[in-house]
């Protein structure tokens, strides 16, 4: 059994758990707060995220890939796994998780991967480990960003409803 390497941040934000679910997981908006991501496309017909609902992804470095929503369940978490990536990538996943917090929300970002290679993954692990940690952070201060500063909460149908209950 091959372990995953898992990379994983956490940030406070000041907005409800459920609103942030609802603007993480507002595509129209993704690219307004997340430096990450340069496109975000369904496949298969399907219009919003839900577990099984497939989506096409390419990041800033250019590269692509497919994932399936595994799992769903706002407005707590969604994970995602790769069906078809990178060829470097044998397996790849990752996870968003929202909590109520005394100050906002407590908001966790994860990735985990395996690399094809098993003699190189340890030399090659920690470098896409430092590639993700990086991307990770910014994209959790995105989200803070849009949420607090950016104003994108109001903004996004479903984090309104959030923010009045």
């Amino acid at each position: 059994m091959v372990l995953m390497p898992v990379i994983e941040d956490t940030i406070l934000i000041a907005a409800p758990a459920g609103s942030l679910f609802a603007l993480s997981q507002d595509y129209a908006l993704r690219t307004a707060w997340d430096p990450f991501v340069r496109e975000m496309r369904f496949l298969d017909g399907a219009g919003k995220a839900g577990k099984g609902v497939r989506v096409s992804v390419r990041a800033w470095t250019g590269l692509t890939m497919e994932v399936e929503f595994v799992s769903f369940l706002p407005p707590r978490s969604v994970a995602m796994k790769m069906q078809r990536g990178p060829w470097f990538f044998r397996q790849f996943a990752g996870a968003w998780l929202f909590s109520d917090h005394a100050a906002g929300a407590r908001v966790t970002f994860r990735y985990s991967f395996t690399t094809r290679w098993p003699r190189l993954r340890p030399f090659l692990d920690p470098i896409i480990a430092a590639m993700f940690r990086r991307d990770i952070r910014a994209r959790l201060r995105g989200l803070k960003h849009g949420a607090e500063r950016a104003r994108l909460l109001e903004r996004t149908p479903n984090a309104a409803v959030s923010l009045q209950t």
